[in-house]
């Protein structure tokens, strides 16, 4: 269930030593597997380990879309030179778009990934969200620039054309 809703580093410690427990749990989606008792020297080394790959996992500079340049350790964004104000929700849901150029992501997909909630919600949050970017992209569902509405499955962020 973690993984429906985050990337988060996940290392199980558990009492259970049998081969098909602990398979489970990293073909589940663990990315590490203790088993009690453990010293803890070693529990921090397997931190250390498992922070270490997903270091290398993290952007290392910002995502460019056309005229869209999102920096995500600087939690900025701009279009064509000039700053957007966004509100932190807009501007995860439009990062969140950007790492993800020209594909279409349901409604489901970014609720559970920016909202993080995974059973579904309130598809209206989302709507809103978009209706707010897309003004403060110059933009309207009518006339769409970089956000796409795929009538029916989702929505997606492309370059302009």
């Amino acid at each position: 269930m973690i993984r429906a809703v985050s990337t988060v580093p996940v290392i199980v410690v558990s009492a259970r030593d049998d081969g098909p427990e602990i398979v489970a749990a990293l073909d589940a989606g663990a990315d590490d597997y203790l088993v009690k008792p453990f010293a803890a020297d070693q529990l921090e080394a397997r931190i250390r380990a498992v922070l270490r790959r997903v270091e290398v996992d993290q952007p290392t500079g910002p995502v460019t879309v056309g005229g869209l340049v999102i920096d995500e350790r600087a939690r900025t964004c701009s279009l064509d030179g000039t700053e957007l104000e966004l509100s932190p929700k807009e501007f995860d849901l439009l990062l969140y778009l950007s790492q993800r150029p020209g594909v279409v992501i349901s409604k489901r997909e970014i609720l559970a990934e920016v909202w993080h909630l995974p059973y579904g919600g309130a598809d209206k949050t989302v709507d809103v969200h978009l209706h707010w970017l897309r003004r403060k992209l110059g933009e309207s569902a009518d006339a769409p620039v970089y956000l796409h509405r795929v009538r029916g499955v989702g929505v997606k962020l492309v370059a302009p054309s």
